[in-house]
């Protein structure tokens, strides 16, 4: 049973700390009552005198243009001030106000309907009096639609008010332990690494090593000959997977919903907009946080429907201090991770997860710069498209190429991935390794995959797989998100050893069971997962075997083969170079990369440096398994490229903790 009290003039601003049991029921399967309609309470506002008419007015043409809450619109806007605006709640809809700073709840009531429930809906139950549980919300229009799962959970219910900084505050108080647990844990064991066997792993990698050196001591040209037979079939393997990507035709934008330019157009006339949260996980970055702040206010979304959240570990007080210091807009907040067994990006990310308000989740790293009109495509792509489209994934692009010869053959790399590879996979029906920033996701999706595998430490890539799995689509779209390029030899090592790291333990999770993935991947894509993979973490380990190689094209007599033999893997490899080649010049031409394509030839030096990360890798593998080796971010400053950014139309131009 759903209660209401009957109108009072007791002012409810300063609401007893215990509110006069409720008189008069109503059934909760009744609609909303007609205060709840955005017109009653804005008459109620101005009747009260707790609002100028003219911000009253501004605030209703926005609720007019995109939807929402009315009082989400007047704090995103800072046109009332949150004590006022939720007493003048209070007397709207004759319930009390409750200061949950000093009432705190009941925790006992909290796990009834459950933490991230109350957390979802913004709503927390808060004190028992005889028979009624009375439910302190932050948004009273809404209550009703609730009312059966809390009258399910609690029995009858009656409402009271507070705003949302309160209510979050109270429920992270009560049980936000219990979610940071949670939040290591939410994926299901059959698809998680979190049972990751350290001994086994180590005892697998070293029967191998000692397996192939005894096999190269009985027989070794034997031994030479397989390893590089292996080599050279999984080169052609990921060769054919790049040249299939760059040569399947592209959609034609109309019929497929990509002209995302035109649905961003038809947004702003008027259809309505969902609300969206944004994720940024932080972790020592004291120095980036007040240029994050400067770069995601150049977001043109509606303030009142976007949600950033700034997830920062509980140790982390340097970066807590910072953001302490910063001015951050009422639509960004502070969410503080509570340690934890782990402490990577994708935890924090499950833990903020439940705080979210939106149905659309987007995930950014520290040091990114979007595409002013982003969330706007997003929103709009997603109205176009269908259920199974599950996840949109944007462009990556880097504000610090002509650094040094490291970062324009790093720029060259993510054109020819994200402008040629990945869009080539989604047109292709092939999983899609996620990246790990400029993510946008269907929150109900999301939370009904078990969201990131905690201990994964390249969670992105292992969430593509997963959505791939269980039916659901990954789409590139056409918006740019500008980054840091990684310059410098030792952190790029660093960087790339725990991509690879993660590569090979989602590897491992995946090919539990090959027939299940067989059947949920279907036979086109269980063959594009391996060649993703296997062929790629080939290609690093035993790269040295095709130095080798090429050594003997200049005349040293590194490898034992005929010279027919020689020669025909001379040819392969110069096949393989060209594709590649290919990839990076059309990646660069899509992009508009101001880099001279004379640069793509420097990768034949750039690359060997991920064959060190992949033993630096297959070490930690047995050593540190889920350790997080941090990338520092902050090091250039790219204001003049953001500029450009902002005031250039839209082209088709990984964050730690």
């Amino acid at each position: 049973m759903f209660v209401v009290e009957p109108k009072s003039p007791l002012p409810v601003a300063a609401a007893p700390a215990v509110p006069v049991p409720p008189r008069t029921a109503i059934p909760a399967n009744l609609p909303d009552p007609p205060r709840s309609a955005p017109g009653g309470l804005a008459l109620a506002l101005l009747a009260d005198g707790a609002i100028p008419a003219d911000a009253l007015v501004r605030a209703m043409a926005l609720h007019r243009q995109h939807g929402g809450r009315l009082e989400d619109i007047l704090l995103a806007h800072g046109l009332m001030p949150a004590p006022v605006l939720y007493a003048a709640l209070g007397r709207h809809w004759n319930a009390p106000v409750i200061d949950l700073r000093h009432e705190p709840p009941d925790p006992r009531l909290i796990d009834r309907p459950g933490a991230a429930f109350c957390l979802r809906h913004g709503l927390v139950p808060w004190r028992r009096f005889g028979a009624q549980t009375v439910v302190v919300t932050a948004h009273p229009a809404d209550f009703m639609g609730r009312a059966v799962q809390l009258v399910a959970a609690l029995g009858p219910v009656t409402m009271a008010i507070a705003p949302p900084a309160e209510v979050e505050a109270a429920l992270l108080q009560a049980r936000g332990s219990r979610l940071a647990l949670a939040a290591a844990d939410r994926v299901d064991d059959s698809e998680s690494c979190r049972r990751w066997d350290r001994g086994l792993a180590t005892a697998a990698i070293l029967s191998a090593v000692l397996v192939l050196a005894f096999a190269g001591w009985i027989a070794p040209a034997v031994t030479f000959g397989l390893l590089l037979g292996w080599t050279v079939l999984t080169m052609l393997a990921g060769t054919a997977l790049k040249l299939a990507a760059l040569l399947v035709p592209a959609p034609v934008p109309g019929n497929t919903g990509q002209d995302t330019g035109q649905d961003a157009g038809a947004d702003k006339a008027g259809a309505p907009l969902p609300a969206v949260s944004v994720m940024v996980a932080l972790y020592r970055e004291a120095g980036i946080a007040a240029r994050l702040v400067r770069r995601l206010e150049q977001l043109d979304y509606p303030r009142d429907l976007l949600d950033v959240l700034l997830v920062v570990e509980q140790k982390d007080m340097m970066t807590r201090d910072a953001l302490a210091a910063a001015a951050l807009p009422p639509w960004m907040r502070v969410v503080t991770v509570p340690d934890g067994p782990v402490r990577t990006k994708p935890r924090a990310l499950n833990y903020a997860l439940d705080l979210c308000r939106g149905s659309i989740i987007g995930v950014y790293d520290a040091e990114d710069a979007p595409e002013p009109d982003q969330i706007r495509k997003v929103a709009a792509r997603f109205r176009h498209a269908g259920p199974r489209v599950a996840c949109l994934q944007g462009v990556l692009d880097f504000y610090n190429p002509q650094t040094n010869w490291m970062s324009r053959c790093f720029a060259l790399e993510y054109a020819g991935w994200f402008r040629v590879v990945l869009p080539g996979l989604a047109r292709m029906g092939l999983p899609v390794p996620l990246g790990g920033t400029t993510l946008f996701f269907r929150r109900n999706v999301l939370e009904r995959l078990g969201a990131w595998d905690a201990h994964n430490v390249t969670e992105d890539a292992d969430l593509g797989i997963r959505l791939a799995r269980h039916g659901y689509v990954t789409e590139l779209i056409d918006t740019v998100t500008h980054e840091e390029a990684c310059c410098h030899p030792l952190p790029w090592v660093r960087q790339r050893s725990r991509w690879i790291k993660g590569y090979m333990m989602t590897l491992a999770v995946h090919m539990r069971q090959p027939r299940l993935l067989w059947r949920q991947l279907g036979p086109w894509g269980f063959i594009g997962f391996q060649v993703l993979f296997v062929a790629t973490l080939s290609q690093f380990l035993l790269a040295p075997l095709l130095w080798l190689g090429w050594l003997a094209t200049v005349g040293l007599p590194a490898v034992p083969l005929a010279p027919p033999a020689l020669a025909g893997l001379t040819g392969l490899c110069l096949v393989a170079e060209a594709v590649n080649l290919t990839v990076a010049w059309r990646g660069r031409a899509r992009a508009g990369l101001r880099v001279s394509p004379l640069w793509a030839l420097a990768m034949h030096a750039y690359f060997p440096l991920a064959t060190v990360a992949a033993y630096k890798a297959l070490w930690e593998l047995m050593r540190r398994p889920f350790y997080w080796d941090k990338t520092s971010h902050g090091v250039f400053d790219h204001t003049p490229a953001a500029q450009r950014v902002r005031s250039s139309p839209a082209s088709t131009r990984r964050r730690v903790s």
